[in-house]
């Protein structure tokens, strides 16, 4: 018995015949850290591929509200033809800043504010990445506790190609009191 031990403890001491197996081994954990490897690096493109719209979409809002604050407080709604035409839009009446009273253009709470020459309510705009975007105004009516008008003004910013896409939102109120 003591023999058959002592040859068995000197096979498994032997390293014949193990490297071809060993190399193999070797050659499938390596091949299994590349691959998740090369896994890591396509997420990561797609994260920031996507944070580079969302933050590209949150400079274009900024920007179309910018357009705003740059006019005086009267001067501040969505042009009437264009209104119009923008309230047939399913995408734009289906967003949660379009109250059920938004497709109405009016002076009571709620209803969307028009003037003449005002603001286009869908346009689509090129960003500082050159990539398009579509940007929805809703520009709605809300009366302060005081009885001063506010306008409330969101903007939202979409993907053009799948408009159910939105990359940002940007809301503000212009107060009548202040003028702007």
């Amino acid at each position: 018995m003591a023999a058959k031990l002592g040859r068995l403890t000197a096979r498994f001491r032997s390293e014949a015949g193990f490297g071809l197996v060993e190399l193999m081994i070797a050659l499938i954990v390596l091949a299994v850290g590349i691959l998740a490897t090369i896994g890591v690096f396509q997420t990561s493109l797609l994260h920031l591929g996507r944070a580079t719209k969302v933050s590209t979409a949150a400079a274009v809002g900024e920007q179309q509200m910018e357009n705003f604050r740059a006019v005086k407080f009267d001067a501040i709604g969505l042009e009437p033809t264009a209104f119009a035409t923008a309230v047939t839009d399913s995408t734009y009446t289906g967003d949660t800043a379009c109250k059920s009273t938004c497709t109405v253009a009016g002076s009571a709470n709620g209803q969307t504010v028009t003037v003449a020459g005002g603001f286009l309510p869908k346009k689509t705009v090129t960003g500082a990445d050159g990539k398009q975007y579509r940007a929805d105004t809703y520009i709605m009516w809300r009366t302060i506790t005081n009885g001063r008008p506010v306008k409330d003004i969101t903007v939202v910013i979409r993907d053009p190609s799948t408009p159910a896409k939105t990359w940002t939102r940007v809301i503000s109120s212009f107060d009548q009191s202040t003028g702007q």
